[in-house]
């Protein structure tokens, strides 16, 4: 597999500042906790650098996601059913997160030393001081003042404030709503500009972040990370055995002979690592293999590469939970809800991002929306690129059971039949 430069250059980072932060708590204990006093506030300046780019961001990203969930839903019956199915199925990845996810989080013993070490930073401080009441958080759900949400980072306000905004720009005159959306299209564009700029330096911000936790954490940080890794890949795996069971339950096909007519695409995707790259392959599969119709698979396939990964909400919400679990905070039902509901929103709207923008842009969201810090999301985007061959193959999967069931549920949209 080759990675790009800049993925190896992060892991590089993260692995030199595990064995320099490593080395200096083993034989020089005063020194590390110097170096860490020092490395710790880079670190922080480096994650700041990309939070100040998520609330525009998202308000940009979701009010195009709406516009484009418009335009794809009026081009006919099979693409609202198509659009209906994809709401229906992220929600389904999101709860299946949120019930796993935590659940298996509480077998696994944590490390006192990493808690501590974790709980002692301020913003570790303002998460841990409870989940708000039922009553609190349907009264904050939609901001009587969207500009102060936005200056507060509570961000599941501000994506509700991009909802009825997009939403009310499909009644607005072309013309205008056009311009909004050109103008919203800028900012995205620019914040993009931006988290390219602080990911520049991405090796320094993981360098001082790594460095710091472990100089005063030690091994367990290490194993947190390796923990981690194997819980998205797991999760990832689980979503797409989940597909199998949706075919079975819903299409009324063997999964046997669904696994075996989509496994040149699943193949693809796990070594191009980009669902696009992986389009003509589904649609061969589809049309050759699967037998689905030309004009569902030419229809469908293309919105879901668009507009539809199963493996995001997955993401998110595990990243938090992972973050919940490092910091000893117990999750409640209401932030898990919280969380799920925010990425399925998100991830319809930040499926064309890059890689490294698209898990600051997206997990730090969903992570504040539930009250938990995000200092530990920069050591999470360092190692997020190795479970990502599972995360395209999950998408790839989900996208072609997408597909299978709208053919399921759309009798009129059959091939018409040859001519001799």
């Amino acid at each position: 597999m080759r990675w790009p430069g800049a993925t190896t250059r992060v892991l590089s980072a993260l692995f030199l500042g595990a064995v320099v932060g490593l080395a200096l708590a083993r034989w020089h204990p005063a020194a590390a906790a110097t170096a860490a006093a020092i490395a710790q506030p880079i670190g922080r300046l480096w994650l700041s650098g990309l939070q100040m780019t998520v609330v525009p961001l998202v308000l940009a990203l979701v009010i195009l996601g709406v516009a484009t969930a418009a335009d794809a839903a009026t081009s006919g019956r099979v693409a609202r059913r198509a659009m209906t199915l994809f709401v229906l199925m992220l929600s389904l990845f999101a709860a299946y997160a949120a019930i796993v996810a935590p659940a298996l989080l509480s077998l696994v013993p944590r490390s006192p030393q990493l808690a501590a070490t974790l709980a002692g930073s301020a913003s570790a401080a303002t998460a841990s001081g409870g989940a708000p009441s039922l009553a609190e958080w349907v009264g904050g759900v939609i901001p009587s003042n969207a500009i102060m949400a936005a200056a507060q980072g509570a961000m599941l306000p501000v994506v509700v404030f991009a909802l009825f905004f997009g939403f009310a720009l499909t009644r607005v005159e072309n013309e205008r709503r056009m311009h909004i959306i050109g103008l919203c299209h800028g900012i995205a564009d620019a914040m993009i500009v931006i988290v390219h700029w602080v990911l520049l330096v991405a090796p320094v911000g993981v360098f001082a972040l790594m460095l710091a936790v472990c100089a005063q954490a030690g091994l367990g940080v290490v194993g947190a990370l390796a923990g981690y890794i194997l819980l998205q890949c797991g999760m990832y795996l689980g979503a797409i055995l989940m597909c199998y069971v949706l075919i079975v339950v819903f299409a009324r096909r063997s999964p046997a002979a669904f696994a075996s007519a989509i496994l040149p695409a699943q193949v693809v995707a796990a070594s191009t690592q980009s669902s696009l790259a992986s389009l003509p392959a589904m649609l061969e599969s589809a049309r050759d293999r699967l037998g689905l119709p030309r004009a569902v698979a030419a229809l469908v396939l293309p919105m879901a590469v668009t507009l539809f990964r199963i493996t995001s909400p997955v993401q998110y919400i595990v990243a938090a939970a992972f973050v919940a679990w490092a910091y000893g905070i117990e999750l409640s039902t209401m932030q898990l809800a919280t969380g799920a509901a925010l990425a399925v929103v998100i991830s319809l709207g930040s499926v064309g991002l890059p890689g490294q923008v698209s898990f600051m842009a997206t997990v730090m969201p969903v992570t504040q929306s539930m009250g938990l810090p995000v200092e530990p999301l920069g050591l999470l985007l360092a190692v997020d690129t190795i479970p990502d061959v599972f995360a395209t193959t999950g998408n790839v999967t989900g996208s072609l059971t997408a597909a299978t069931l709208v053919t399921r549920y759309s009798p009129e949209a059959s091939d018409p039949p040859a001519t001799g």
